[in-house]
């Protein structure tokens, strides 16, 4: 599985960005996708997650303020970032969990794309 993050950038704070991960395969409606953030020093942590049955959860840091969403027509998971905040800032990976015909266990990253929210 192929991971293609985009949509981050530069944004002052109370503004909005719209992350997309456009992910390869034709299995994509089975992925649960998850969106990490690593800000600079920091562990990577769990942002938003999406199951393949379109449960979500959330940070406690974002809940209100970030929505999880997924197009499977489009093999694309998306992340509304609504009131950023400079804390918002770092660098955001794509993520996909899933298991094959034989209930193996696979995880993938996208390359990261990079917020910075401005005070």
């Amino acid at each position: 599985v192929q991971l293609q993050a985009s949509g981050g950038g530069l944004v002052q704070a109370g503004g909005s960005l719209r992350l997309s991960c456009v992910a390869s395969g034709s299995t994509f409606s089975s992925y649960d996708m998850g969106w990490y953030r690593q800000a600079p020093g920091k562990q990577r942590e769990l942002v938003a997650a999406i199951s393949s049955g379109g449960s979500t959860n959330y940070a406690n840091s974002v809940k209100e303020r970030f929505t999880i969403s997924r197009d499977n027509a489009k093999n694309t998971a998306n992340l509304q970032m609504n009131s950023l905040m400079p804390e918002d800032t770092g660098v955001y990976y794509c993520h996909v969990d899933t298991r094959d015909m034989f209930n193996r266990r696979w995880t993938y990253w996208g390359q990261g794309t990079q917020v910075t929210v401005s005070s």
